[in-house]
């Protein structure tokens, strides 16, 4: 029986759609005469190279991050950091809190452990987020806090610490391949992939269960 839950937050509590992330890559594309995919591409190669450098005395905000890597993007296809800053301006000002999937409340309210989101996401705006739903959890847990994003360790060390249990008491759930599963895999915590859309993990990582939805793992955490 598992002491707590790590929980991800944005892809398996939380829907992450990527809407805004593709309209901006279509309007680079656009002014750019490029192809929305090839910048799509780019935009995420660039951010997650961001990401995975920002840790420690180096750690920027994920705000800074999205931010950056939209400059070099837009610069990489031929665009002013200018007209970057203004499309991240209207992005910012006009996005919503995403949606909680239908059976995020449920779960919640069905676990009887304790349960500490870990996410990549700024403090203020998690917590936006979080109100909005009217979400309470236990713990939380972000880059922000941990100053280094998933799939380093310094989140998952965090999240024990705080809850003062050991790797083998947990078990962290998730919807990333590489960020959740390898991340907690790296640390010796047990693992859920959540597989909404069906697709299998990558043949060099191995989660210790996969479930279509959270509802399924109701049962598994008695």
């Amino acid at each position: 029986m598992y002491q707590a839950v790590l929980l991800d937050v944005f892809g398996t509590l939380v829907q992450d759609d990527g809407e805004g992330f593709n309209e901006i890559a279509a309007l680079i594309a656009h002014q750019a005469g490029a192809d929305p995919g090839d910048v799509a591409a780019e935009w995420s190669a660039c951010l997650t190279a961001l990401a995975d450098a920002a840790h420690g005395s180096g750690f920027r905000t994920l705000a800074d991050l999205n931010l950056g890597s939209l400059i070099e993007t837009a610069g990489h296809f031929g665009l002013r950091a200018s007209d970057a800053r203004e499309m991240w301006r209207a992005h910012t000002e006009s996005s919503r809190p995403g949606l909680l999937f239908d059976d995020s409340l449920a779960f919640l309210a069905a676990v009887q452990v304790p349960i500490c989101l870990v996410s990549d996401a700024d403090r203020d705006a998690l917590e936006v987020v979080l109100a909005h739903h009217g979400v309470a959890v236990d713990l939380v847990v972000t880059s922000e806090d941990a100053r280094a994003y998933k799939p380093r360790p310094e989140p998952f060390q965090l999240a024990l610490q705080r809850l003062e249990l050991a790797a083998a008491d947990v078990i962290h759930v998730g919807d990333s391949p590489e960020r959740d599963i390898g991340g907690a895999n790296d640390q010796g915590i047990d693992t859920a992939f959540v597989s909404r859309d069906g697709r299998a993990l990558p043949p060099n990582v191995v989660a210790t269960h996969t479930v279509e939805d959270l509802t399924a793992l109701v049962a598994l955490l008695g």
